[in-house]
């Protein structure tokens, strides 16, 4: 992986706190320098617990807590939360009466540096980098929900803080945990599937609004709501109805769409399994809406409604590979070898007896197919006769847990140290990379709204104005180790976003 080269210019200010970007060697020079910083290096975790501030109160966050809470090993404490919400705080703050309550995460960093050991993220998008590079600037150890970041730049320096602060992290994607993921590596292995040809990975989202204009009204901000807290490095942005505490994933200022919720969980099997590194060339598709007759509406504020992304990587072998992304109800093609009557997202990628699809991943291999849920949960061959004669011996070990160990695992290994305990999704060398890689499907997405304006005449209807889009239907060579696409410059400007003004200036 390339490092960036940094330096300092121009720091940006959060009230008494100061970014400051130096120049380092060999690592991410991202220095935060405010007190918190200074406070919290001489703190040393306890052998037996884990003391953690969870920022995040409400859905995943809430989920993450509980697992912390509920620990074999009761080796897990929650010292302090944080939440901009009163109404996704209420309920935790409730549950753990004892747990010290902060509206601003910058604050509680700040006081409370020397009192907690880790930090857990479980926040929109758009704020995921800017708190998780705090934690390990104090050199807290870092759970961050997925996908890591908002933009592919963020999710480079979080990578390379996480070996400069010499802290263990994790992404927050379960399945990397799970037994499916072990039984996957095995079978693979064991040639079962022979060469993997390509490879499809597909959602049913987005289960949230996309494809739709910004709304026009301008409703009251709720009194429970620390709008600007909320807001963090995004652009200044009037309050909207809809869009907390769920819906913000639909607009690219704050959320990253279906492939950000789902891309890690469905891309990381293959991502992991098969060593994929930074795809060399990517196109994609996606659904267009029309808000008049040859007029189409757009909306490049939000996501699309659907989307096809393509993804080639070059193996090790020196072949390429194809990884095909579907979202938005579209799924890879109905393999053969399940039975007519059978609905294929049962089959392949549901959760058995639960009722649960959500997403599915599907490799094809010279000697047979194999299908998972998100995540590599419930592999399963095809034909689905195979996997009464399968008998692969299984020679990985299992996660406590499975899923469930996901959470502990990071706690144990927080407890023993950075580099004395393996955890499934470090940031370096997976959860980084792939996070880089899923946001760049995203970077494609967005350059397909790119336009200009042209004059046309129509054979019917005359005379018309419209638009030319330069960035659809072409293939996008990526450079990855720059993060860059060396054949259409305007798709550069999605890498990195600027932070809103007091809320830090990331520089390289």
């Amino acid at each position: 992986m390339k490092t960036i080269k940094k330096e300092s210019k121009n720091p940006g200010e959060i009230s008494r706190r100061k970014f400051v970007i130096t120049a380092a060697s060999g690592a991410a020079a991202i220095t935060i320098v405010p007190s918190f910083v200074v406070s919290g290096c001489g703190h040393v975790a306890p052998s037996d617990k884990l003391l953690i501030a969870a920022v995040g109160c409400g859905g995943e966050g809430s989920d993450d807590i509980r697992h912390y809470a509920i620990a074999p090993k009761k080796n897990a404490e929650i010292a302090f939360l944080c939440d901009v919400d009163d109404r996704q705080a209420a309920s935790k703050r409730k549950e753990f009466p004892k747990a010290k309550f902060y509206y601003d995460w910058r604050e509680m960093f700040d006081k409370e540096s020397k009192n907690f050991d880790a930090v857990s993220v479980a926040i929109p998008d758009h704020n995921h980098a800017i708190v998780g590079l705090g934690a390990m600037q104090l050199k807290k150890h870092l759970y961050l929900q997925k996908p890591l970041t908002h933009d592919i730049y963020e999710a480079r320096i979080l990578t390379e803080a996480s070996e400069k602060y010499k802290v263990v992290t994790q992404m927050g994607d379960q399945g990397a945990s799970c037994e499916g993921m072990r039984t996957l590596r095995e079978w693979i292995e064991a040639d079962v599937l022979g060469e993997i040809e390509k490879v499809y990975c597909w959602t049913d989202r987005p289960v949230w609004p996309q494809g739709i204009p910004w709304p026009d009204a301008r409703p009251a901000v709720p009194s429970e709501l620390k709008w600007d807290l909320w807001l963090g490095t995004a652009e200044e942005t009037e309050y909207i109805d809809n869009l907390v505490p769920f819906n913000w994933r639909g607009w690219w200022r704050f959320g990253t769409g279906a492939l950000g919720d789902m891309g890690c969980h469905i891309m990381g099997p293959p991502f992991k399994l098969l060593g994929l590194g930074y795809p060399t060339e990517v196109s994609c598709s996606a659904s267009t809406v029309y808000s008049g007759i040859f007029i189409e509406g757009i909306y490049p504020e939000s996501g699309p409604v659907s989307s096809s992304v393509r993804f080639r990587y070059r193996l090790k072998n020196g072949k390429d590979l194809d990884l095909y992304w579907m979202d938005g109800g579209i799924t890879p093609e109905r393999p053969y070898e399940i039975e007519p009557d059978l609905n294929m997202n049962n089959v392949m990628a549901d959760w058995p007896g639960l009722n649960d699809y959500e997403g599915g991943t599907l490799f094809i291999g010279t000697k047979g197919k194999v299908a998972c849920g998100w995540g590599g949960r419930n592999p399963v061959l095809l034909p689905l006769s195979r996997n009464k004669e399968i008998n692969v011996p299984k020679k990985y070990p299992r996660v406590e847990g499975d899923m469930d160990g996901h959470w502990w695992q990071w706690i144990d290994a927080c407890i023993a140290g950075y580099g004395n305990a393996e955890v499934d999704s470090p940031f370096v060398g997976y959860a980084g990379p792939l996070t880089e890689t899923v946001l760049m499907g995203n970077l494609l997405l967005r350059s397909f709204n790119i336009r200009e304006k042209i004059k046309r005449t129509d054979p019917v209807y005359g005379n018309m104005e419209g638009y030319i889009f330069p960035g659809r239907y072409i293939s996008y060579k990526w450079d990855g180790e720059n993060m860059r696409i060396t054949n259409f410059e305007q798709a550069n400007q999605f890498v990195r976003r600027e932070y809103r003004k007091g809320w830090g200036d990331m520089k390289i």
